[in-house]
């Protein structure tokens, strides 16, 4: 092999360890989130008050 393929395979080898690296940063931070939002969950339903979700809203039926 000669140096060019060398580097470029090296180059690669560490472009994807950095891939790895930054997609295992991310999917902590989102546990560290979604670990945090339960335990927010869980305080609520111990002091009587109502959950804060994020996500869509509960159907309603109009009793009109």
């Amino acid at each position: 092999m000669n140096d060019k393929t060398e580097t470029g395979q090296q180059s690669r080898k560490e472009a994807i360890e950095a891939h790895a690296k930054l997609r295992r940063e991310r999917a902590a931070d989102k546990l560290r989130e979604n670990l945090s939002r339960r335990k927010q969950q869980v305080r609520a339903r111990r002091s009587g008050q109502a959950d804060e979700t994020n996500g869509l809203p509960a159907a309603k039926m109009d009793e009109s």
